[in-house]
């Protein structure tokens, strides 16, 4: 179970790694909407004029939001990720959350959610989990 431990916290963070990029190609197409609107205009009067400027102004707010959800759960699944890799509690916990949102997201995440449930709910893993996390600590001589 040792190794597939190690491969949902390696298989985490690279998939959580792309949803970063991913995140931060949504901050630029949100940045850079409104010139991508001012030069589509200049070639297309016709088909833009149709689009009321009200619905043109939400798209960047809209990308935004997503950007930040998606950063926000690809920041948590990557800290879970290395918790998990460190064998510690919190991180698993982490981690079965961040998979939970992560079924939601098809097809890959899904794959990668249902994996990672599998693996951090068994009960191997829990009491592998549990005895790291109580070990006993010596006391130093005095």
């Amino acid at each position: 179970m040792e190794k597939h431990i190690t491969l949902v916290g390696i298989l985490n963070i690279v998939y959580r790694s792309l949803a970063i990029i991913g995140a931060l190609i949504l901050f630029a197409l949100a940045f850079g909407f409104g010139y991508l609107m001012e030069y589509i205009s200049r070639f297309n009067h016709n088909e833009m004029c149709e689009i009321p400027p009200e619905m043109l102004n939400v798209v960047p707010i809209i990308l935004t939001c997503v950007g930040v959800l998606i950063m926000i759960f690809a920041i948590a699944g990557i800290i879970g990720a290395v918790g998990v890799l460190r064998k510690k509690e919190w991180g698993r916990i982490t981690l079965l959350i961040v998979s939970f949102f992560s079924l939601l997201s098809i097809p890959l995440g899904t794959i990668l959610g249902v994996y990672s449930i599998w693996v951090l709910l068994n009960d191997e893993t829990i009491r592998l989990f549990n005895s790291v996390s109580n070990i006993p600590v010596k006391e130093t001589a005095k």
